[in-house]
């Protein structure tokens, strides 16, 4: 008997940790989405409108958020200050949302995403001032390969680009500072409010800016209301708002400074790999060198959190307010 529970034990302790799962399966879900969303957007006819698609991920958000709900028996908070930050993150990521998915028809994904990934360098610089943390080497030189990285993924070859015109960069920039921003917010109400009343209010803020995206719909042009247009559409932002919630989950089980990191460095990997195979769209010169500056970028960050970030004494004790997806 007492070998058998030797060697139930050494089992598991073989298994793979929960967080480590879904810290895997969140970067799949969102590289996927990121890959994948540009098809009822650009590749089918007629399209499916982004500003439609932003409606479809609003309503997936809110689906998702029930089951947040569930688990906190219907209950968040909403004392004044709890409200302010969950408004602040709600709105800040939502209306990066509703600029991504207009962007997304203008410039490839595996341009756009590495750019907005590189966020982090917003919530490293507010961070140090405002909440007065320090900055170590790793992330100085991420924050500086992060700005060489956008120079040169902004540069277009004459002629043979993936894109032409600066309109793109120009909201890829402004997602960029919203994302960053919001991933502050989130850092800075640490203990203020629970990672499911957070998720409900980034729900909440999503649904009320639908009127804007609804307005900003062309209904005179033909709308794609089939499999290849509303459902793939729906499916793939239920694949975001999915992962936004695993993230919650993964973080509560382990710790935020390995978990977000790692997710965050994953996912845009996953976005390009596929966007590459699939669109067959060879990145130019200065692409290629600006994908590879912010792979760099990310992971130093990353690996800067991982080394210098605060542990987490308990991993009960969620501390999730880190950055989230997006979103």
């Amino acid at each position: 008997m007492k070998h058998v529970s030797n060697e139930w034990r050494k089992s598991s302790e073989m298994k793979i940790p929960r967080w480590l799962l879904l810290a895997t399966i969140v970067p799949i879900l969102w590289g996927v989405w990121g890959a994948l969303i540009e098809i009822p957007e650009k590749w089918v006819h007629p399209t499916f409108p982004p500003t439609l698609g932003y409606v479809a991920w609003a309503f997936t958000m809110a689906l998702v958020a029930v089951f947040a709900l569930r688990n906190i028996h219907w209950k968040f908070e909403s004392d004044v200050r709890s409200v302010r930050y969950g408004c602040a993150v709600g709105f800040s990521g939502a209306a990066g949302q509703l600029l991504l998915f207009w962007v997304l028809t203008q410039g490839p994904a595996y341009i756009i995403f590495p750019i907005i990934c590189l966020s982090p360098v917003i919530t490293i610089v507010l961070s140090a001032a405002l909440l007065h943390e320090r900055t170590h080497a790793l992330a100085a030189t991420g924050i500086v390969l992060s700005l060489l990285a956008i120079f040169f993924l902004s540069l277009q070859e004459p002629g043979t680009g993936p894109v032409h015109g600066y309109g793109w960069f120009a909201i890829t920039i402004s997602i960029f500072l919203m994302w960053g921003l919001q991933a502050y917010f989130m850092k800075s109400s640490t203990d203020r409010i629970s990672p499911e009343g957070l998720f409900v209010y980034m729900a909440i803020a999503a649904v009320l800016l639908c009127p804007i995206a609804w307005l900003m719909t062309d209904f005179s042009a033909r709308i794609n209301w089939g499999l290849s247009g509303l459902y793939l559409s729906g499916s793939l932002q239920l694949l975001n708002s999915l992962g936004a919630l695993l993230l919650i989950y993964a973080i509560r089980w382990g710790k935020a400074i390995i978990v977000v990191p790692m997710i965050n460095g994953l996912f845009p990997i996953v976005t390009i790999v596929l966007s590459l195979v699939i669109y067959r769209r060879i990145p130019t010169t200065y692409n290629f060198i600006g994908l590879f500056l912010a792979m760099i970028a990310i992971f130093l960050m990353a690996f800067d959190e991982v080394k210098h970030g605060t542990p987490v004494a308990d991993a009960t004790i969620v501390q999730c307010r880190e950055p989230m997806a997006l979103r």
